[in-house]
Parts: C-alpha cells; sequence; structure tokens
C-alpha cells in the first residue's frame, strides 16, 4: 500500500466555544450516519503547501467524527515532480506546452502508484493533478470500488487548453470532484456530482496559536528583524504565481515613504516543488542585499511557532499573488486580526471583503498605497483586523471545512 502519513488525534470537543456550536453539532449527527466509513486522501507531500496543513487536521477530525481516515501518499522521483510543477503552472495559465514525453512519465508515475494501491474504500479524495491518473489503472479492481473524488486546489480559471484537456480526461473518470470556486471550471466536466468547498484553518494548530510576546521577540531577533519597526509580511512559496518580485517593488514603494519599514518573506520549501529554489535565488539577487529584506525558509528553521510569531507582529500582511487558489495564509493573518493587501484574484475574494477586512488590488502601485494607509491609520487596521478574525471564524474554520465535507458524502450515497 502506499505510504501512510501519521497524524496527531484531534478532539471535536477542543473547538468547542471556538467554533460555532451548530456546525459541531451538525458534524455530531453526520458522522454518526457515516460510523465506520473508510476514506482515504492521498496527495503528493507532507510537507510545505496548504494541503498538508489542512490533511493534518482534517484527517483526525474525520477519526473523531466516527469515520476511519487516513491519509496516503503517492510516491515519485525528481522528473515527475518537475513535471507536475509544469502542469500545475499551465493550469494556472503559464504558457507551457504539454509534450507527450512529459505524458508518458506523468502516467508511468500514476501507474506504478496505482499498483500499489490495494485496499478498499468507502471514499478516496484524491487531491491535486499528481495522483489524478491513477484512477485509471484501477479501473475493473476491487479497489475502484467506493466514491472516488478529484479535489482541485489549483486556480484553473486560464488553464491552458491542453493541460486543462489532458487531466479532463481523467477528471471525468471520477465520481465527484471538489473546486474552491465554481469559476476554476474550464470547460464542463462529466462526473456526475460536483461540489465548491472552500479550504480552512486550524484554529489550534501551532500555526495558529499566538506565541507569547517575549517569545515573538526571541524570535524576531534570532533572525535580525527589529519587531519595534513596521514590518510587511508575506507568507507563501517562493513561485512566480506568489509574484516575489512584484512584493519588493511594492516594499520599495512604501520604503520611500516609511524608511523604517522591513519586507519580512516566510517560505516553506515544499517536496513536490523543485521550482521554489529557483524563484528563491531570483528574488535574493532582485532585493539587492537590503538588510531591511528578510527571505527566510524551513530551511532556516521557519516552522509554524515562527511563522504564527511573524503573523502576530507583522503591521500589515501581503499577499501579492497573481493566482491563488485560495490562500491559507490570508485566513491565518485574518485570523490574528491583522489588515490583509492582497491580489484580486481566485480564492482571496472568498475571504478578503475590498475596505472592510483588508484591501483587494490589481496593481503594485495600488498595493504600495493601500500599505502605506494602514501604516498611517493604526485605527483602521485595527477596525480591518477585527473585522477579518470574526469572518474567518464564520467562514473558513476546520470546522466548518468537515462538515461540508460530510454533507457531502451523504449526498453522494444518496
Amino acid at each position: 500500500m502506499l505510504p501512510k502519513v501519521p497524524v496527531q488525534p484531534r478532539n471535536l470537543e477542543q473547538y468547542r466555544g471556538i467554533a460555532q456550536d451548530e456546525v459541531l453539532e451538525e458534524i455530531r449527527s453526520l458522522g454518526a450516519e457515516l460510523r465506520g466509513a473508510r476514506v482515504v486522501h492521498i496527495n503528493s507531500t507532507a510537507h510545505g503547501g496548504g494541503v498538508a496543513e489542512m490533511l493534518y487536521t482534517l484527517v483526525p477530525l474525520m477519526e473523531s467524527a466516527g469515520l476511519s481516515a487516513e491519509w496516503r501518499l503517492m510516491r515519485g522521483d525528481q522528473d515527475f515532480f518537475t513535471i507536475t510543477k509544469l502542469f500545475h503552472n499551465a493550469l494556472q495559465g503559464m504558457d507551457i506546452p504539454i509534450t507527450d514525453e512529459m505524458k508518458m512519465k506523468y502516467l508511468m508515475v500514476c501507474d506504478d502508484n496505482a499498483s500499489d494501491f490495494d485496499q478498499e474504500y468507502d471514499f478516496v479524495i484524491v487531491h491535486d493533478p499528481q495522483p489524478c491518473a491513477m484512477i485509471a489503472a484501477l479501473e475493473g479492481t476491487p479497489f475502484r470500488r467506493g466514491k472516488w473524488i478529484w479535489r482541485c486546489h489549483i486556480d484553473s480559471t486560464y488553464a491552458r487548453e491542453d493541460a486543462w484537456e489532458f487531466l479532463k480526461g481523467y477528471i471525468n473518470r471520477y465520481d465527484a470532484a471538489v473546486f474552491t470556486m465554481d469559476q476554476y471550471i474550464k470547460s464542463p466536466l462529466e462526473v456526475p456530482v460536483l461540489a465548491f468547498i472552500p479550504p480552512s484553518i486550524d484554529p489550534l494548530s501551532p500555526k495558529n496559536i499566538i506565541p507569547e510576546k517575549r517569545v515573538q521577540v526571541d524570535i524576531a531577533r534570532r533572525y535580525g528583524v527589529d519587531e519595534n519597526r513596521p514590518i510587511m509580511l508575506q507568507v507563501s512559496r517562493f513561485d512566480p504565481w506568489k509574484d516575489p518580485l512584484g512584493l519588493v517593488d511594492c516594499y520599495r514603494r512604501v520604503k520611500g515613504r516609511f524608511r523604517e519599514v522591513q519586507l519580512v518573506y516566510l517560505a516553506s520549501m515544499a517536496d513536490d516543488d523543485p521550482e521554489g529554489w529557483h524563484y528563491y535565488q531570483k528574488t535574493y539577487e532582485y532585493s539587492a542585499g537590503d538588510p531591511d529584506v528578510f527571505l527566510l525558509s524551513n530551511q532556516q528553521g521557519i516552522g509554524n511557532v515562527e511563522v504564527s510569531a511573524f503573523q502576530a507582529m507583522a503591521t500589515v500582511v501581503i499577499q501579492k499573488s497573481l493566482r491563488e487558489g485560495f490562500g491559507l495564509t490570508v485566513a491565518e493573518a485574518m485570523w490574528k486580526r491583522k489588515p490583509v493587501v492582497a491580489g484580486r484574484v481566485g480564492g482571496i475574494l472568498l475571504q478578503v471583503d475590498d475596505g472592510v477586512n483588508g484591501f483587494l488590488v490589481d496593481r503594485i502601485e495600488e498595493a504600495a498605497e493601500k500599505v502605506c494607509l494602514l501604516l498611517e491609520s493604526p485605527a483602521t487596521a485595527q477596525r480591518m483586523g477585527d473585522a477579518g478574525h470574526e469572518k474567518v471564524r464564520r467562514n473558513f474554520l476546520c470546522t466548518r471545512h468537515l462538515r461540508d465535507y460530510l454533507r457531502f458524502f451523504h449526498l453522494l450515497l444518496a
């Protein structure tokens, strides 16, 4: 069988007083009717990126609700993950042709992983393009029984036609597909059931529990950041769609008015993203040795506690994305009552109400203007931060996410 990812137990009652009571009660009721149902999530990495973060919470919460849930990883070599990163970029609109050689390598690895899939489940949730084609090799076997669900976390609104059509041939084999927003479906699919379920954050994860002030200060000083000066923060992969060079340009414009401002960019180098180091180097060179620009990653000891500390210390959180499936870091910042200045794209639109809990922007100049406004008006920043916290509590916590999955399972069995 595919390698299993170990997860720490979670108890739904831990969320009492944080999540809405009616959501918790509905989970109990839905879970009782699904008690014992076997669920497996399949993706390509246990480290780095939002999918892994969510699964570390959702899998044990499904267990707490009464289901038998687990998480399995597909295997792949460097060439495979380079190809699937190119697929990812093409699905987000980058002009990258999908060659026959790329398709052959992709399908060979998916077939190899399918040969290791040797158990039956009631629900199989396959995340993103990497393992999508596994289903083809399992047709006609006992392991294809149950409901197979493809979960797309990508903003594929502007997908290249060849990439979308290639993947679509495998998506259409599934019993259902889940997207974050309906606009992400590039062209009509033939799957019997479609659902739209936004991602979520776990308010009890170390990444979303704010460390004590002394811990925040220790962390800032460890990396040379001055906790007493304004901090612009972006938390994301080094990736062209996060626009790291545009972020540096935005910072430079703000720096022209607020000389004390610092830019902190926190990243996680994911196992399935070989492109990350390339964009890290480009960003490092572009920032030209500015002592107030800090490019930090898990390779330098940045983990969940450090991310939470910097989010708590940030004056303004930026998400300068050009494409964004959802943007968990936006919800994380809002949960910590921080105003967000973010690109007017994808799943960010579900989270940021322009002028209410943050600002949506289209251009670098506009982003810099909104950051300056928030630096000039702490009262505005506080008001937006408070509104953002409540928006996340009502819409983007893991308990709502779990409830949506359980509702969806019921729908598939109806």
